[in-house]
């Protein structure tokens, strides 16, 4: 009751406090609690303080660290909060705890409150300096680009000038890119009208969300509270599927866009929804009437289109060729279960020349290790799944007569756990694959059990620093079995398991959702003893570092698990490949040494550390200047890479034949030659000039466009990868000992599991 008493009496000073020392004018609509939300809070609490693997009880320590890291997740750049507003709430800083546990929010949402107060201050003032200001670009200012670990600016003043630096560097920007005075003050003052545009404006789900991931997230950085919303968004990306029409929409100018018609839905089978329409009303069934959502929230108009199965939705649209006073289409569309294809698992083909010899390598590319939990669980015998995909195209590539198999785990942050297990089965005959370690420190092994491989000839797998959680699962597996070659950088290093709690369980009104946690359950071991957690999966054959450790990968939490190992797991290696690895690691050295993307590679990512090291840009218009000349001057090399034909050494890409797009590209110009496949130098393309615009500043088309370019963009990193696995090819033909060694039971005619 004490506390209680005193929480209350803390929110009422700082209430007094806030209005007396900080004049600042009150926000039209300050958000609130909603109901549900404070129930929720200490339902999350109490699975977090009891079932968590690094469970920790919500006490004035905790509230330590919650409040510090809400601060930074509303601010993490610091550039609206100052250090005298973080003063002003010192007084609350161990009795967050209390907050949650006597269910009165109105601490966090204060916060969330004042952020959005001080975002709107500094906007205000940002455009009053593009409307008013007038830069010198002669002196020798610097501004911070990176401001994660800067300290709190102290005043208010202090403040000013950091924005003043930041207005001044965005307008130097244009102005190198060739704009005049009117149109950097117009591009600018829409650029920071937008922050505030009612399509941006945040709820009090959000606000709670946020202050929940810091309270989750400060436990272990894989701890999240997930509204109900972010809920059901999560198990949409799971599942790869949804109720709806199948479009990509994005927002642009408080209007609704169109971004891409998915082939085969609802939208796409019409003929009536174009790329560039613009939806300006929704109508959720037949019967309802037309909602306008102009100025809305992506996410809300999103949950208006969606419905149930072969429910009807109405829309109202302004055509995409036509202006914002055009004649308005009325659209009326059934709903359907849409596949997001472009998630799931897909090959390609790749053929490399060795002498008179062709080797074809087959590259699977796994976005995530998705499934239709739901799906599964009622029976459905189609449900979809990471390792069902992949198996299918594996007995495709077979067909295919590939020499060789590569697995592209880039940038796969993982997800099904039993997907990880059941996708490394395709590979090995039986046996463990991770272990896991409950916070009891009892250990269970997630083991293949089905006989037999789908693939028992040569793979790899290609990982890099965004590789994490059951893609390590994977690729530790592999390699510890012998079964493959990994290559790339060394992976995320997420060693440990997380299960869903849905606290909807305890709700007591249908109308109410609590949302759902996401909290760590065990840690995982691989088959070796070892864990990935913090140190990840290292590569047999690096590739250039991309990332930066301190800012990327569970090494960069401060409150990451460490890195263990427990008693191995009895296994039988599949496979020996501490022969023929050093003399891949030899061919692999010596071919990029006279590559010329591999230098231009080294070359941009020397600069990027450079850049990042110094952490600072010059204000100072030759300086820039002369950078943007030197960057301009690189960029033309690799477009004359981009126009030169593929090099006699180059991976070809081999047309599917069922893909039409391929087809276009295989096709015979009247010329008689074979229209040639783009290729871009660079890692998915080519450097291209600042021309100081930000995402929806630029027109749709070119946008479009730009992402066209780069998934058609020579990637020197997967060339790189499947020149390796070619060169393993070679070396297993030539060498029938080492072939014994390397792939001991591989049979001539593989049986499909």
């Amino acid at each position: 009751m004490k506390k209680k008493m005193l929480l209350v009496a803390m929110i009422a000073a700082l209430s007094f406090q806030a209005g007396a020392a900080v004049p600042d004018k009150v926000a039209d609509a300050p958000l609130k609690p909603q109901v549900g939300q404070a129930q929720a809070a200490v339902l999350a609490s109490r699975v977090l303080t009891k079932l968590h693997y690094k469970a920790a009880p919500l006490d004035d320590a905790m509230s330590e660290k919650i409040f510090d890291r809400y601060f930074k997740s509303l601010d993490s750049e610091k550039l609206f909060f100052t250090q005298s507003d973080l003063n002003q709430y010192a007084i609350v800083r161990t009795r967050l705890d209390d907050a949650i546990n006597g269910e009165n929010l109105s601490v966090p949402f204060a916060i969330f409150n004042l952020y959005q107060t001080r975002l709107r201050d500094r906007i205000a003032y940002a455009r009053e300096l593009v409307k008013t200001g007038k830069f010198e670009f002669t002196s020798d200012e610097t501004y911070q680009i990176d401001r994660e670990k800067a300290d709190w600016v102290k005043s208010d003043a202090d403040m000013k000038d950091l924005w003043r630096k930041r207005v001044k560097n965005e307008w130097l920007r244009l102005k190198l890119a060739g704009k005049d005075d009117k149109s950097i003050r117009e591009t600018l003052d829409k650029r920071y009208e937008n922050y505030l545009s009612p399509s941006r404006q945040p709820t009090s789900e959000d606000a709670f969300q946020i202050f929940m991931n810091a309270y989750a997230m400060s436990i272990e950085p894989h701890t999240n509270y997930l509204g109900p919303r972010a809920a059901d968004n999560f198990d949409i990306s799971m599942r790869l599927s949804l109720e709806g029409i199948g479009c990509v929409l994005q927002s642009r100018d408080d209007y609704v866009v169109v971004r891409e018609v998915v082939p085969g839905s609802p939208a796409g089978l019409s003929g009536k929804i174009k790329v560039g329409d613009r939806i300006v009303g929704v109508a959720k069934d037949e019967k309802g009437p037309m909602t306008e959502v102009l100025g809305w929230r992506l996410d809300d108009v999103v949950a208006l289109i969606r419905g149930p199965k072969d429910s009807t939705v109405k829309l109202e649209i302004i055509p995409a060729d036509a202006g914002p006073d055009g004649k308005h289409a009325f659209v009326s569309l059934v709903r359907q279960k849409i596949s997001m294809e472009e998630q799931s698992a897909k090959k390609t083909i790749y053929e490399v020349k060795d002498g008179n010899a062709k080797r074809r390598v087959g590259v699977i590319s796994l976005p995530t290790f998705y499934q239709d939990f739901e799906a599964r669980r009622k029976g459905d015998k189609d449900f979809k799944s990471a390792t069902r995909d992949v198996e299918r195209l594996l007995v495709e590539l077979k067909k295919d007569k590939v020499d060789n198999v590569l697995i592209d785990l880039r940038n796969n942050g993982g997800g099904s756990l039993n997907e990880a297990v059941e996708l490394t089965g395709l590979f090995i005959d039986k046996g463990p694959v991770v272990m896991q370690r409950s916070a009891d420190k009892k250990v269970e092994v997630e083991s293949d059990t089905r006989a037999g491989m789908t693939w028992d000839g040569p793979m790899g797998v290609l990982i890099n620093r965004g590789s994490a959680s059951a893609s390590e699962i994977f690729a530790a597996a592999i390699q510890d079995y012998g079964r493959g070659v990994i290559i790339g950088e060394p992976s995320f290093g997420k060693g440990t398991v997380q299960t869903l709690f849905s606290l909807d369980r305890f709700a007591q009104d249908d109308k109410v959702r609590y949302g759902e946690v996401k909290f760590t359950i065990a840690q995982f071991f691989r088959i070796n003893g070892g864990t990935t957690q913090l140190r990840g999966v290292t590569p047999d054959l690096k590739l250039p570092t991309m990332t930066d450790a301190e800012s990327f990968g569970e090494s960069s939490y401060d409150n990451a698990l460490p890195w263990t190992q427990i008693a191995p797991a009895t296994y039988i290696p599949a496979g020996d490949l501490k022969e023929i690895i050093p003399v891949l690691d030899k061919k692999h050295v010596a071919r990029i040494a006279k590559d010329k993307d591999f230098q231009y590679l080294a070359e941009d990512i020397a600069l990027v550390n450079k850049q990042r090291k110094e952490n600072a840009i010059s204000l100072n218009e030759t300086v820039r200047r002369k950078e943007r000349e030197q960057q301009e001057s690189r960029a033309k090399l690799r477009e004359a890479r981009l126009l030169a034909a593929p090099g006699a050494d180059d991976p070809i890409l081999l047309p599917d034949p069922k893909d039409a797009l391929n087809k276009a590209i295989a096709a015979k110009p009247a010329s008689g030659k074979t229209a040639p496949i783009p290729k871009v130098a660079g890692v998915k393309g080519a450097l291209r000039s600042d021309d100081g615009l930000q995402g929806a500043e630029r027109t749709l088309a070119a946008e479009l466009e730009a992402e066209k370019l780069a998934k058609a963009a020579k990637d020197v990193l997967l060339n790189e990868a499947v020149h390796a696995l070619a060169d393993e090819v070679a070396l297993l033909k030539a060498d029938s000992r080492m072939a014994a060694r390397v792939l001991p039971y591989a049979q001539p005619t593989t049986a499909g599991k």
